[in-house]
């Protein structure tokens, strides 16, 4: 049995398993029945497991694209452990499930894994790159003119206009209840 720790505030990280069962054993063993029974979670040891999250592939459906492919496009694993994972990964047949950091909920949890899941791997998923060039202008870089805290001419003028039109309503209100 493989133990692994899922700490509640983990982000991008994918977990790769094979799941060494016949074809027609996949389904029920993947979806949680409405009696709550889900063999994946057992097999997981898990707690808690977000069903929208968790990713079983078969890797026939892939038709000509290796497994490694997939994990870059679908989950963004890439990177030199992936690269150097990437002859074992396109070398599984059957099914794998993918479970993505949001599989578990931000929730802490500790792991024992059991047949028929195999563990294969843990990837990083990698940060996404903004686009474009670097903001440089001050207001980008939260500062604006003039000085800190000051409040703009725009600013008070509207102030002064907002406490006239509070004025006005209560002048009026004193009136209609003064009758």
């Amino acid at each position: 049995m493989t133990r692994m720790q899922i700490n509640g505030s983990e982000t991008g990280v994918v977990r790769v398993f094979h799941l060494d069962l016949p074809p027609e054993a996949v389904e029920r063993f993947t979806t949680e029945a409405g009696t709550g029974e889900w063999p994946l979670r057992y097999a997981l040891g898990a707690r808690h497991l977000r069903p929208a999250f968790v990713d079983v592939v078969a890797i026939r459906d892939l038709g000509d694209m290796p497994l490694s492919a997939y994990l870059a496009q679908a989950h963004a694993v890439k990177g030199e452990e992936a690269r150097q994972m990437r002859p074992r990964l396109d070398a599984l047949a059957g099914h794998v499930v993918i479970l993505p950091s949001q599989a578990f909920d931000h929730e802490a949890q500790d792991l024992t894994i059991a047949a028929p899941l195999r563990w294969i791997a843990t990837f990083a998923e990698e940060a996404a790159r903004p686009r474009g060039p670097a903001l440089r202008s001050a207001s980008a870089l939260g500062s604006t003119s003039g000085a800190p805290g000051a409040a703009a001419p725009r600013s008070r003028v509207l102030l002064l206009v907002l406490a006239g039109l509070a004025a006005l309503v209560l002048a009026g209100l004193y009136v209609v209840l003064a009758r």
